[in-house]
């Protein structure tokens, strides 16, 4: 067990941390702004996957990575679309239809895969953009500093979503709807509108999400995700419905997630104890959701349909 608490391992299972946590961070942040306005969509994960492969593929094609997540980008914005007119105008019960979204993009990402792909092809994956000066501090440089640039656009983004939600007009629509849409609509505030925009950045970062998964590993496989949007949904109230706390959480699950695989390269888990390791990330956070998110109340006006008038 000496070689696993080293300086060294600490280093990498942090940098692995980082990594882990963005596709969560990205999918929890578009997620948020979705349950705030008061819609909840459970197919964030099959959203990711067609974003995921979506990314892969133009990827694979064009040898560009920013083009495969503008690529992811555009899927996840029209299923966010999808989910609006589903959830939004024709108002059907949002848990339902979440699973349908998700099983949608479960199905349909392998069915492209098999006729498009077949055989799993690596791809290039995005550069490291090395900080000046802070790369090369030891130890901290290698765990903060030295990621691609995806990565550090993902964590900017937690400050500027609180930023939004807190500090601007749009940002107190969406507390209002999701808190008391009838008072919003009252005072002039188009409830559908501000469900639709929020389902189509919450569609539009969770295709991100997929995408930026599947462009880190550079390849793509069936269920490539592995439940990790259903994840995102959780850290939502991990995170308090706040863009910090679910940051917080994101690092958390990539942590535990990372510590893990690092036993497993350094032989340290017994192999028949392995898949019960595996499951560890899982009942973390289902030990946190129990603990932490019972400490947050979810917005008045969570999964209820509005009518107007009514």
């Amino acid at each position: 067990m000496s070689e696993v608490f080293t300086v060294a391992v600490l280093v990498a299972v942090t940098a692995s941390a980082i990594r882990l946590a963005v596709p969560l961070l990205l999918a929890s942040l578009g997620e948020t702004f979705g349950q705030r306005s008061g819609v909840l969509n459970l197919g964030v994960d099959g959203i990711m996957l067609l974003g995921a492969f979506a990314g892969y593929y133009a990827v694979l094609k064009s040898g560009n990575v920013w083009l495969g997540l503008f690529a992811a980008a555009i899927v996840g914005l029209v299923l966010g679309l999808a989910s609006a007119v589903i959830a939004v105008t024709l108002k059907a019960e949002q848990g339902i239809s979440g699973i349908g979204i998700y099983l949608f993009g479960l199905g349909m990402s392998d069915l492209l895969f098999q006729k498009l792909v077949g055989t799993p092809i690596p791809i290039d994956t995005f550069p490291k953009v090395n900080i000046p000066i802070l790369a090369d501090i030891p130890y901290i440089g290698p765990m903060f500093f030295q990621h691609s640039l995806v990565i550090y656009l993902a964590f900017a983004a937690i400050p500027f979503g609180t930023f939004v939600i807190n500090r601007t007009t749009f940002g107190m629509n969406i507390r209002a709807v999701g808190e008391y849409p009838e008072a919003a609509d009252t005072l002039g505030v188009s409830v559908e509108r501000v469900r639709y925009a929020t389902q189509l950045i919450g569609g539009t970062l969770a295709g991100v999400a997929g995408g930026v998964l599947a462009i880190s590993l550079g390849i793509f496989q069936q269920n490539l995700t592995n439940a990790a949007g259903f994840i995102a949904i959780a850290l939502v109230y991990f995170g308090g419905f706040r863009p910090i706390g679910i940051m917080l959480g994101a690092l958390l699950f990539g942590f535990v997630n990372a510590l893990v695989l690092e036993l497993k390269t350094l032989e340290v888990i017994p192999r028949d104890l392995s898949n019960l390791f595996a499951m560890a990330p899982a009942i973390i956070t289902i030990l946190a959701l129990a603990f932490v998110a019972r400490r947050f109340r979810a917005p008045a006006a969570l999964t209820k349909p509005f009518t107007r008038g009514q």
